[in-house]
């Protein structure tokens, strides 16, 4: 089966969490511009929708639903991203569409998280998919440094500028056997404002498509 239509399964699927009165955060990438593209359907029952980027408010917008403010709206009842990888652990690894410090503060403020993707994206180790790190501009070579301490080889996405106006280093080889640890380790580092680890908070759910059957795993 064709990835964008395992990708739409994986999406279609997610619409089932909504509950009546749901307050939702929606994430950032090719996965979930599937589930807002399928979002209609279930207009009536989402109270207020919050966004993690300024591609996913554009595209919400444009079906007619008002994007709101995190602080408007208070803790999320629900939020729906995909991942670039993720583990039988519910550990993800996000940001390849760049969106990361965002997606990490809607999954924090959110009471369950569902992840959407589809089979290729489930891995035993993470850190095949380079490791998306923001920081802020002037910490940018500092970092870098300090990413070769970890045996990670950082290269600078050129031309690329965050919604915070920050800058993103990207960082190859790294084998994350403990996520958590790792998460913690490199968010210390001053001008970090954060990694695409998402391992202390995973996901609660995941959706993953594969052939034409999406198998649901749970926390």
């Amino acid at each position: 089966m064709h990835q964008a239509e395992k990708k739409r399964l994986a999406a279609q699927a997610a619409l089932e969490y909504i509950q009546e009165g749901c307050i939702l955060g929606v994430g950032t990438g090719s996965t979930v511009n599937h589930f807002i593209d399928a979002l209609p359907a279930v207009h009536g029952k989402i109270q207020a929708v919050v966004a993690s980027s300024e591609a996913t408010r554009e595209r919400l917008e444009k079906l007619d639903f008002e994007v709101s403010e995190l602080s408007e709206t208070g803790d999320l009842d629900l939020y729906v991203d995909g991942a670039d990888e993720a583990n039988k652990h519910f550990h993800l690894m996000k940001g390849g569409g760049g969106a990361l410090t965002r997606e990490k503060v809607l999954a924090g403020a959110a009471r369950a998280f569902v992840c959407i993707v589809d089979d290729s994206k489930m891995v035993g180790v993470l850190g095949a998919f380079p490791l998306p790190v923001e920081v802020i501009p002037m910490a940018r070579s500092f970092v870098a440094r300090r990413m070769i301490k970890f045996r990670g080889q950082p290269v600078y996405r050129e031309g690329f500028v965050t919604d915070n106006g920050n800058e993103i280093i990207d960082v190859y080889n790294l084998e994350i056997t403990n996520p958590v640890e790792m998460e913690e380790r490199l968010n210390r580092i001053p001008g970090v404002v954060t990694v695409g680890l998402f391992a202390h908070r995973g996901a609660d759910v995941l959706l993953v498509a594969s052939g034409s059957e999406v198998r649901t795993l749970k926390k």
